[in-house]
């Protein structure tokens, strides 16, 4: 007779264990760009199911000097926890220490700052996506041309992602890397300078365009629209609508797709579980310890889109819509 009742104050305790008051933080930069925004559903997924307050915050361009300034500003608010998409860790990662100093619980999503005391880091293993991407590509050029890459060079994870590449067109000599330009998170500069490549002729015609981050894919190839560009590679990054769409039109080669849904979402419950079930002490390098209560590293994973699977992608996209 009493069992159905202890069962009942049991689920009723862990409902009580979470409150609206308990509220979290995602950091990034560029937060408007569909890849934040998936992300977004993900961290407000979670705190749904855990009924607490999430929020995202940041700059709505690529501005890294914003984002610190953003960081202060919600460590200063004493939250049970932040996540953080590091776009330069030299001066992002003292904010983080300094969050860890405070007793705020701090995870990197996305994007790492390794050298900081942040607890552990949840993201595509972006050292094997650039080796995805760097098949593909040495594939369709047939292992000869000329290649481009569309960056930023501080941000952690498009570092990873070039090295990547370069590690796979390091074995074909035929492939020569003419250039990595620096868009400084405006696709419209990736967009005016494909234009510029475009012109170029024989030994020096661009072959291969490969962006490294989200938003640069759809204007490299609005630029081959205009240009009427044909027999060029393009390999993007993600999967918003635009790409995918270029991807199935035969635009875009291919691109390569994360999970910054998955990386929001494990990563809010991450937090929760450490603001419930606090560490004995977070400045501490937890990745030295073998009995570690927490990993060094969650893999969200990668996947190559290309027309063969483009539809699912897309498909896909349209069932997140309508959750």
């Amino acid at each position: 007779m009493f069992a159905p009742l202890a069962v009942a104050f049991a689920l009723l305790a862990g409902c009580e264990r979470h409150s609206k008051s308990e509220r979290y933080y995602l950091v990034a930069t560029n937060i408007d760009l569909p890849y934040w925004q998936t992300a977004k559903a993900g961290l407000q997924q979670a705190a749904a199911q855990y009924g607490v307050t999430a929020e995202m915050s940041g700059p709505s361009v690529f501005d890294p000097a914003g984002e610190v300034d953003e960081m202060r500003a919600i460590i200063a608010k004493k939250p049970m926890g932040i996540l953080v998409s590091v776009a330069d860790p030299t001066t992002l990662g003292p904010e983080i220490n300094k969050a860890i100093s405070a007793g705020i619980p701090v995870i990197t999503i996305d994007s790492d700052a390794p050298d900081s005391n942040r607890l552990y880091f949840i993201g595509t293993n972006n050292l094997e996506a650039g080796r995805l991407g760097g098949q593909r590509l040495a594939a369709q050029l047939n292992g000869k041309g000329n290649v481009v890459f569309f960056t930023m060079p501080s941000q952690p994870n498009l570092v990873e992602r070039l090295k990547g590449y370069k590690d796979v067109l390091s074995t074909y000599p035929g492939i020569k890397i003419t250039e990595v330009f620096d868009m400084k998170g405006d696709s419209g500069t990736a967009m005016d300078k494909t234009e510029e490549y475009l012109a170029r002729k024989g030994a020096d015609q661009v072959n291969g365009y490969v962006c490294l981050e989200a938003s640069a894919g759809k204007d490299v190839a609005e630029a081959f629209k205009r240009q009427h560009a044909t027999g060029r590679v393009l390999i993007a990054m993600d999967v918003d609508r635009a790409t995918l769409q270029l991807v199935k039109d035969g635009t875009i080669d291919a691109t390569i797709s994360q999970k910054p849904y998955t990386m929001a979402l494990l990563g809010l419950k991450g937090l929760d579980d450490l603001h419930h079930y606090p560490l004995k002490t977070l400045n501490r390098d937890y990745e030295l310890d073998a009995q570690s209560p927490i990993p060094a590293f969650v893999d969200t994973g990668v996947s190559l889109v290309d027309k063969s699977n483009v539809d699912q992608f897309l498909q896909s996209g349209s069932n997140q819509a309508r959750r």
